[in-house]
C-alpha cells in the first residue's frame, strides 16, 4: 500500500537522523498541531445479508483518504493525549460472496472521534520521539445511500428503493507512531491506528446484515509546536 510505504519510509529515515543533533520536542503544558492525510482502510468481514437474500450474500468496503488536523497537548513530559478532526470518509460499498458481480451497492460517510492517552519515549528535546497510545473512537455513519443494484438484491421487483442505515459504534483504538522535530517548533509526524469496530446494518426491507470493519488508520502530517 502506498501509504503504508510513506509512513515506513518516513519513520526509517527519522531515524537514521535522530543523531544529528537535539530540537525542542513537545513537553507538559504545550500544544501541537499538525495537519496532513489520513486514510481510513476497513478490514471487512462480512455476515451475510438475512433472508429472503441469497445465501452467502456478503458485503465489503473500500477505503479513502481525507485531509486531517491533529491537536496534541503535553500532560507530562513523557504523557500526552491527542484528538483528530476531518472531513468524512466517503466509503463505497460493494457486493461479495454470491452478490460479488453486483458491483457498488450504495455509499455512506464515516465521521470518527478518537481521543488518545499517549506515552512518548526519549526526553522531550529528542530529535526522534517514537510513541505509543491507547484511547476510545465513536464512529458515527451518515447519509448512507443505496443505489439500485441494492435494490434489485434486497427487493426484486419492488418500485420503493431500498434504504439502510448502520448502527454507530463506540470502540478502543491502538496506535504507533513518530515525531521527527525539525527544529524548535516545526515536525514531521507519522501514525498508524488500528480500530476495534463491529456494527450492525439495517435494511428497509426487514434485513439486517453485521459487519466486522476494523479499520486501519495512516496519518501523515506537518507540525508546528505552540
Amino acid at each position: 500500500m502506498k501509504v503504508r510505504s510513506k509512513v515506513v519510509k518516513l519513520l526509517v529515515a527519522a531515524a537514521a537522523l535522530a543523531a544529528a543533533g537535539g530540537a525542542a520536542a513537545q513537553s507538559k503544558g504545550q500544544f501541537t498541531v499538525s495537519v496532513g492525510a489520513n486514510q481510513l482502510k476497513p478490514n471487512v468481514e462480512s455476515g451475510a445479508i438475512s433472508a429472503p437474500a441469497l445465501p452467502n450474500s456478503f458485503g465489503d468496503v473500500g477505503k479513502d483518504t481525507q485531509p486531517v488536523a491533529v491537536i496534541t497537548y503535553g500532560l507530562t513530559d513523557n504523557i500526552s493525549v491527542e484528538t483528530a478532526v476531518g472531513t468524512p470518509y466517503k466509503h463505497k460499498i460493494y457486493g461479495a460472496g454470491a452478490i460479488a458481480a453486483g458491483g457498488e451497492l450504495g455509499s455512506v460517510e464515516a465521521l470518527p472521534a478518537i481521543a488518545l492517552l499517549q506515552y512518548r519515549f526519549f526526553q522531550p528535546n529528542a530529535r526522534f520521539r517514537p510513541y505509543v497510545g491507547l484511547g476510545v473512537t465513536y464512529a458515527m455513519f451518515q447519509k448512507e445511500t443505496g443505489s439500485f443494484r441494492m435494490t434489485a438484491l434486497t427487493n426484486p421487483g419492488a418500485g420503493t428503493p431500498t434504504t439502510f442505515k448502520i448502527d454507530d459504534k463506540w470502540t478502543v483504538s491502538g496506535q504507533i507512531g513518530a515525531q521527527f522535530n525539525v527544529n524548535e517548533k516545526w515536525f514531521l509526524n507519522a501514525s498508524y491506528i488500528k480500530t476495534k469496530l463491529r456494527t450492525d446494518v439495517h435494511f428497509s426491507t426487514n434485513q439486517h446484515q453485521h459487519m466486522k470493519l476494523d479499520p486501519d488508520s495512516f496519518i501523515l502530517s506537518v507540525g508546528y509546536k505552540f
